[in-house]
């Protein structure tokens, strides 16, 4: 992840910040559209503070890409903590998919290839680490 990678990253993000409860909906619905299968790992959730959750934990990985040597293990505790809410490695990437999707719809035309790349590519690189503290 370049430096730029992540400018971009934190610049589109703040954009997002704004509209986090509307994000979080749609993320949730193309995460659902994308694969029904994961919609039941949420039937005891309220989904509003679900979608909180989710905008409170990619703002402050966001904001963490400066430090990763500190982000890191924050990101392998959430990895593990997902397996037990029954995640399985495979719906990492339908995960990474609604999310580019989500912010395709929340940025507009401040989604240019560049920052979808920075993105996936810095969703990537967390969800490695998450797996990889979880399932290796």
């Amino acid at each position: 992840m370049t430096e730029e990678q992540k400018e971009l990253v934190k610049g589109s993000w703040e954009k997002v910040v704004p509209i986090a409860d509307q994000a979080a909906e749609i993320f949730y619905g193309k995460l659902f559209a994308l694969d029904p299968d994961v919609k039941p790992l949420f039937a005891e959730a309220d989904m509003k503070e679900q979608g909180k959750k989710l905008m409170q934990m990619i703002t402050t990985a966001v904001r963490g890409l400066d430090n990763l040597e500190a982000l890191i293990p924050a990101v392998q505790n959430l990895g593990k903590r997902h397996v037990d809410y029954g995640v399985k490695a495979e719906h990492y990437d339908t995960v990474g998919a609604a999310l580019l999707d989500t912010l395709a719809v929340g940025l507009g035309d401040d989604f240019t290839e560049e920052t979808k790349a920075a993105w996936a590519e810095t969703y990537n690189t967390l969800a490695t680490v998450m797996k990889d503290a979880s399932y290796s």
